[in-house]
């Protein structure tokens, strides 16, 4: 059996470099870099020899197996030594029977993947497991790193905090001043991270931490550095598990900075390439009407992106305007007959809470998701035999004002269609019995 190796490799030219190197672009066109694989070795193992692996390790204890992303480690960093992995047991997350939502939407099939169920509540710890294990890898190994940073809206932040506090390792965080939650700004404040709340926008910060990170010493964590997208990636390979090794016909996901949906189709392509699956689902990117640039691109059949200004949305962490991710992106949407879909602030809003009403729980950022697979099932461009699955991105407890907000009424310009009242009263029974009464009967029309 041949030895599992990947390196960092220029998205379109044919430098490349070890994993071990501080470098985030080619050096000799500017372009992103991937982590490439050697698939060739990858494919001398059968199919059925690694759906048998993966099985196996699902029930194992090893602290590598009780991650969803280590589970995969040959298709992630696959020459990384187990006791440098830094892990708080991330993946694995559910897979949502959104059966009740699917009813009212006329979809022969719904299910949410739950990303958010993680250490931090988000999916951003599947991608950083991976970037803080090399870096705890290359510190081991002699090389000068003294801090990881990164510029984040609320969940990067939080997933670099926590996953370098349990390494030991430093980590720098850039935050517009005013733009998160509360829950949300706390997060790296407990786990002892550097915090400097910048007066300005995610575009600024991220224009400021790569400043910094010029200095090699600082590491970059933000999704430009292709490691996390080998964490993210396996949500694809969990999703084709759990169906059984089946692929939904649709799957749909909200896009910011765009590092998701890359990770998604490269996801997929592994897959493909390792004869896990033989089909690929289409992928739909939703972005909030307030910070769209990349819908707008997709309006122009992709002939350029034209950075924008990002206005306020209640999906705080994709007000991004200018998404260092977009040629990766592109190349998703392409490669699996992808659409992009805008959602307004109203229609993110309502779709959120009228899936919490079958028992989920959506940020709002999900809420933009089910926001555009609403407008597509109504125009038809879902059918309704289709399969399709939502990716929940942060779990909704970290958007509190969010929640209750919307069932307060309290939402600037949004018209609370789903909201479920408190009823105050007397401890009279009379009284409690008359609401329950007329509550009851209006609930079960």
């Amino acid at each position: 059996m041949a030895n599992f190796s990947a390196r960092f490799h220029n998205i379109d030219g044919d430098d490349s470099y070890s994993l071990d190197e501080v470098i985030y672009r080619s050096p000799v066109n500017g372009n992103l870099l991937e982590v490439r694989h050697d698939r060739t070795a990858l494919a001398e193992r059968s199919p059925e020899e690694w759906k048998a692996l993966f099985a196996a390790r699902r029930g194992s204890f090893k602290p590598a197996d009780m991650s969803g992303i280590w589970s995969k480690r040959e298709m992630v960093l696959p020459e990384i030594p187990e006791e440098d992995i830094v892990t708080l047991q991330e993946g694995w997350s559910p897979l949502f029977d959104a059966s009740a939502l699917a009813k009212e939407l006329h979809l022969k099939k719904l299910q949410v993947k739950l990303c958010g169920n993680s250490h931090t509540g988000s999916f951003k710890d599947l991608g950083m497991t991976v970037l803080v294990s090399q870096v705890n890898h290359m510190i081991k190994k002699g090389i000068p790193i003294d801090a990881v940073a990164c510029a984040s809206t609320g969940d990067t932040s939080a997933a670099l905090s926590a996953f370098c506090a349990k390494a030991g390792i430093p980590s720098i965080v850039f935050l517009p001043a005013g733009k998160i939650s509360t829950a949300q700004l706390i997060q790296p404040i407990s786990n002892g991270s550097i915090v400097l709340a910048l007066d300005t926008d995610f575009d600024g910060c991220m224009q400021i931490v790569q400043e910094v990170t010029q200095d090699n010493r600082i590491y970059l964590a933000n999704s430009m550095n292709s490691l996390r997208i080998e964490g993210q990636k396996t949500i694809s390979v969990e999703i084709c598990q759990q169906l059984g090794w089946n692929v939904p016909d649709t799957i749909i996901i909200p896009g910011g900075n765009l590092g998701n949906v890359s990770a998604l189709a490269k996801g997929f392509d592994d897959c493909l390439a390792m004869g896990l699956i033989t089909k690929k689902p289409r992928i739909v990117v939703a972005q909030a009407e307030n910070a769209n640039p990349f819908y707008l691109a997709y309006q122009r059949h992709f002939d350029r992106l034209v950075p924008v200004k990002a206005k306020k949305t209640l999906a705080s962490a994709i007000q991004i305007g200018n998404p260092v991710s977009y040629p990766k992106a592109k190349k998703a949407i392409e490669d699996y007959n992808g659409i992009v879909v805008e959602v307004s602030e109203q229609e993110l809003a309502d779709a959120a809470h009228r899936a919490d009403r079958t028992g989920l729980y959506c940020c709002p950022h999900t809420g933009v998701a089910l926001g555009a697979l609403e407008k597509l099932r109504a125009d038809n461009t879902i059918t309704e035999d289709e399969e399709v699955v939502v990716i929940s991105t942060a779990h909704g407890l970290k958007f509190t004002e969010f929640k209750v907000g919307y069932h307060e009424n309290k939402l600037e310009g949004i018209s609370s269609r789903y909201a479920n009242p408190i009823f105050k009263a007397a401890p009279d029974i009379g009284e409690v019995r008359d609401i329950l009464s007329r509550e009851m009967k209006a609930r079960r029309r």
